[in-house]
């Protein structure tokens, strides 16, 4: 507020300023640049998968919130008003602001020819599964070019080979560690899946349990596949 009288007090040394006015209209413009950059934010953190940008959306809504307690607009906007209104109770949006949680579950797919991972935070080890008791893709001439991330691979797998009741219990399994490392403070936690070429089954499986956990906690999650790297 100090910045805007300053603003308004060079303003009148040049033009006659009518301070009720100017004030109304520019609140007006401070809520138009708020939805722009959250609206930026949104889109790029949400749809674009570049999750740094929602660490931004908090500090935007507190913004919001001193303009819907402490401002009147001199226009009507009942609609918008209310949707406004919702957005700093929303659940979703305020999971934004908590600080990340420190514990870091890092999925790895390989080939079994080559060794199992190195786990390079020091503590040794993790979980790892041998996928190679599933149907392989790699069998069939038309997977050969593809990998487990490519959709026909995906529904060869899921129709073919039945490796939903493969992973279900490993993703119960990981939930379990993954909700005792988040009560002792643990920082790091590493899951393999590997095999016979680190390409398909593998690949598949360290995708979806990624997926599955980052619909369920707030933790980095890293995956990384060795021998397509």
């Amino acid at each position: 507020m100090e910045l805007l009288e300053e603003y308004i007090r060079q303003l009148e040394k040049y033009i006659p300023v009518n301070r009720q006015e100017f004030i109304a209209l520019f609140w007006g413009f401070v809520l138009i640049r708020i939805m722009q950059a959250m609206g930026s934010y949104g889109f790029r953190g949400f749809y674009e998968k570049k999750e740094h940008f929602l660490r931004s959306i908090p500090y935007s809504i507190a913004n919001l919130h001193y303009i819907l307690n402490h401002v009147v607009l001199p226009v009507k906007i009942p609609t918008l008003w209310r949707v406004l209104n919702a957005l700093p109770d929303s659940p979703h949006l305020k999971k934004l602001s908590k600080p990340p949680s420190s514990l870091k579950v890092s999925i790895f797919s390989f080939a079994y020819k080559r060794g199992i991972p190195t786990d390079q935070s020091g503590n040794g080890g993790g979980f790892v599964f041998d996928c190679r008791a599933i149907l392989n893709p790699g069998r069939y001439e038309e997977f050969k070019a593809l990998d487990g991330r490519h959709p026909r691979v995906a529904e060869f797998l899921e129709n073919q080979a039945d490796i939903k009741s493969f992973l279900e219990p490993i993703y119960k399994l990981i939930e379990r560690s993954v909700t005792n490392y988040l009560e002792r403070k643990f920082t790091h936690l590493m899951v393999n899946f590997g095999c016979t070429g680190g390409q398909h089954r593998s690949v598949y499986c360290a995708e979806k349990l990624a997926e599955y956990l980052k619909s369920r906690f707030d933790i980095q999650v890293e995956v990384r596949h060795r021998e397509l790297e």
